[in-house]
């Protein structure tokens, strides 16, 4: 329910402020004075965009401001807000700042949010009905909807069909678009999984490991200096020769020392240092020689290490500089020939896949459908019913429900039409060919009296009564009013009838005086409701007939 609801700067209205209530609340003007400024208003708190020049002259910005007591029932609020506020909150403020250049900024429980956030919330909040939404009313999808709502006023179970449904449907595309991907891929699939087995018996047959690598470096590097080493390690056994060369002087030195030996316990210490540098030189000067007798030059094997290492070499250039980034791409190349090899078995799951998720679809379909053609008549009867208190007496109204031409929606594969004859002996056509501009308001107004979804939200009606007049207007007013009596409905009007049938009277008055016109919003007591309805009739304030005439309708309401 709209509580309250803060308009400044708004086109003509430089500030208006409306505190609303349970009921049927109505808002009048002349002409010109800008009733239709609330509508925007109300429009701008659900998201949509702002027109150019929407900010009254000569102010920056524009503010729109409402008020709303939370449902409780009904969609709860999406997560992410509801979690914005307070625990046991019963009220949410929405808000929309327009400056004079046409940037907006939306506010919603006090902080930024999107205009999306707007139209998520303000849907659930507000239900606008304006001449636009009368036009949509022509629309297949819109009458579909209309008798899915009468459905579920018949049966609850209806809305958890239609969310199974949409369910059901969006798992088929899903199915039908993953079995499209795998087709796709076969195509493809024998050229990649020849370059991939060429790529991985390329791989195996050379057979690469990192400890591979660097054993035929350091290999290679021996075979390229083995003359070189072998001289090395020759005179470096010859200075450690025993009979002439370093080991031949430390022996010498040993036994020199031997000879004193237990005299000085520091000699002695010398002493067994030097016997252990002749040990460790004879068994250098062993291994030395082991060593040089290994040190062959074997021109093959040094060709062997080259084209090894060149075979690595190539590999490594070509998948990633590495042996390591070489076997990690050959784990790649399996994993995905695997893959590929597995297509076929995918594919006939995809083809099972697709076929239970159609299934499943259609059998909910259905569903919607046998639930749809047996609510048909029922609404077509309910609204006929509607039609003849809105001075619609000889109207017929047919609900025809058809397989969809284009296949299954979320919505199912049914279409609807709405087939009217307003007079008796003219043939039913569709609404949109059959209806006058006053009728369609009747027809919509009816409909949304017998197929409305019982939502708390508020109903917001700009102009419905456009076309219609007299003892029409006053049926349009008791059907408003009766879509009031458990709820609360805003209705923009000129017809007296209606207005008389208020719980709240708004009147909008637009002063010419100053130098930039400017429009008030204000609460009507009882007093001045009467002089609003002499004008809305077309009187004069001293006119004692059209005076007699509105405490008439005042007192019928």
């Amino acid at each position: 329910m709209l509580l309250e609801l803060r308009v400044e700067n708004l086109l003509l209205i430089e500030r208006a402020e409306l505190e609303l209530g349970p009921g049927l609340n109505v808002v009048t003007g002349e002409t010109g004075s800008g009733k239709t400024v609330l509508a925007h208003a109300l429009d701008l708190l659900l998201g949509a965009k702002p027109r150019s020049g929407v900010v009254r002259p000569g102010a920056s910005e524009a503010w729109v401001e409402g008020v709303f007591r939370l449902p409780t029932t009904g969609d709860p609020l999406p997560e992410e807000i509801a979690e914005r506020l307070p625990e046991g909150e019963e009220e949410i403020v929405l808000a929309r700042r327009v400056t004079a250049e046409g940037r907006s900024r939306a506010f919603l429980a006090g902080r930024s949010a999107t205009a999306a956030d707007l139209r998520e919330v303000g849907l659930r909040l507000l239900a606008f009905h304006g001449q636009h939404e009368q036009r949509r009313l022509l629309s297949p999808a819109a009458q579909l909807r209309l008798l899915d709502d009468f459905c579920t006023r018949r049966d609850a179970a209806h809305a958890d069909r239609l969310a199974e449904h949409a369910a059901a449907h969006a798992a088929e595309r899903a199915a039908r678009a993953e079995l499209e991907r795998l087709a796709n891929a076969t195509g493809e699939r024998e050229r990649e999984l020849d370059l991939l087995r060429f790529e991985l018996e390329e791989i195996e047959a050379v057979d690469p490991t990192p400890e591979e690598r660097d054993e035929l470096l350091g290999a290679r590097e021996r075979l390229r200096h083995a003359e070189a080493l072998r001289i090395a390690a020759f005179t470096a056994q010859e200075a450690l020769g025993a009979d002439a060369g370093a080991a031949a002087g430390l022996s010498a030195a040993e036994g020199a020392l031997d000879g004193v030996a237990g005299v000085d316990p520091a000699l002695d210490g010398l002493t067994a240092r030097l016997r252990s540098l002749r040990i460790e030189a004879d068994d250098l000067a062993l291994d030395l020689g082991r060593h040089l007798d290994g040190l062959e030059a074997d021109p093959a094997a040094l060709e062997q290490a080259e084209e090894r290492l060149a075979a690595i070499a190539r590999l490594e250039r070509k998948h990633g500089g590495s042996v390591e980034a070489v076997l990690e791409h050959a784990d790649r190349c399996r994993a995905r020939v695997t893959e590929l090899e597995s297509l076929e078995e995918d594919t006939a799951q995809a083809e099972a896949a697709l076929a239970e998720a159609g299934a499943r679809r259609t059998t909910l379909a259905d569903a919607l459908a046998a639930a749809r053609r047996a609510a048909a008549p029922e609404l077509a009867a309910a609204a006929v019913e509607r039609l003849a208190a809105l001075a619609m007496p000889a109207a017929t109204l047919e609900v025809r429900v058809e397989a969809r031409p284009g296949g299954a929606t979320a919505t199912g594969e049914d279409a609807c039409e709405l087939l009217l004859a307003p007079n008796p002996g003219v043939p039913a056509a569709p609404v949109r060919e059959a209806a006058s501009g006053g009728e369609l308001s009747r027809v919509m107004l009816a409909l949304l009296a017998v197929a409305g979804d019982g939502s708390e939200a508020t109903q917001v009606f700009d102009e419905i009564d456009s076309g219609v007049g007299g003892q029409t207007g006053r049926a349009v007013g008791e059907q408003l009013r009766a879509l009031a009596a458990d709820g609360q409905v805003l209705c923009i009007t000129h017809l007296p009838q209606i207005a008389a049938l208020a719980d709240r009277h708004f009147a909008i008055e637009k002063d010419t005086d100053a130098d930039t016109a400017r429009t008030t919003v204000r609460r009507l007591d009882d007093r001045e409701v009467v002089g609003e309805l002499v004008r809305m009739l077309g009187g004069e304030e001293r006119d004692k007939g059209a005076r007699r005439h509105a405490e008439e309708l005042l007192r019928a309401a």
